[in-house]
């Protein structure tokens, strides 16, 4: 994720991060770092197979959802079983509840619906994910400007 007191853009190692042996200035992370927590250790909906090291993925939310970030070295980490599994029951309740999952890979984004996944390719700061709905089912998914979704409105 992006850090901006580093200037740390997304997608890019932290120049303070180590592989294999974490945060190399801890002790001086900027307050980004020292608020962040991953959703595996606040949430019990996630066991230890959702730890970031392990899985490959951390969980955050956003203004809509809850966003899965893969490791882009382990861009298939989120079809691994039981994580899986456990997206698919996210994007069940999410179709019921109004909330969106995404899987973030890179600068791609996929739309998971129960039944199915929605690539949306490259989003950019100006743009917004529109979900179509047939009722509370989501069956389909497209990337608009900003500023066409203010038109339409």
């Amino acid at each position: 994720m992006a850090i901006e007191m580093l200037a740390k853009p997304a997608g890019a190692w932290c120049p303070e991060c180590k592989p294999g042996r974490g945060c190399q200035s801890y002790e001086n992370r900027p307050a980004e770092c020292r608020s962040f927590n991953c959703l595996w250790l606040i949430d019990q909906r996630f066991g230890p197979h959702w730890k970031p090291n392990k899985s490959k993925l951390v969980l955050t939310t956003s203004q809509d959802g809850i966003e899965i970030r893969c490791d882009p070295g382990f861009p298939d980490a989120w079809r691994r079983e039981p994580i899986r599994s456990e997206i698919t029951r996210l994007a069940v309740s999410g179709e019921e509840h109004d909330v969106t999952v995404l899987v973030i890979i890179g600068a791609k984004m996929m739309l998971v619906a129960p039944d199915r996944e929605f690539d949306l390719g490259v989003v950019g700061p100006h743009q917004r994910i529109v979900r179509e709905l047939e009722g509370k089912r989501v069956i389909g998914a497209t990337v608009v400007t900003a500023s066409d979704l203010d038109e339409r409105m």
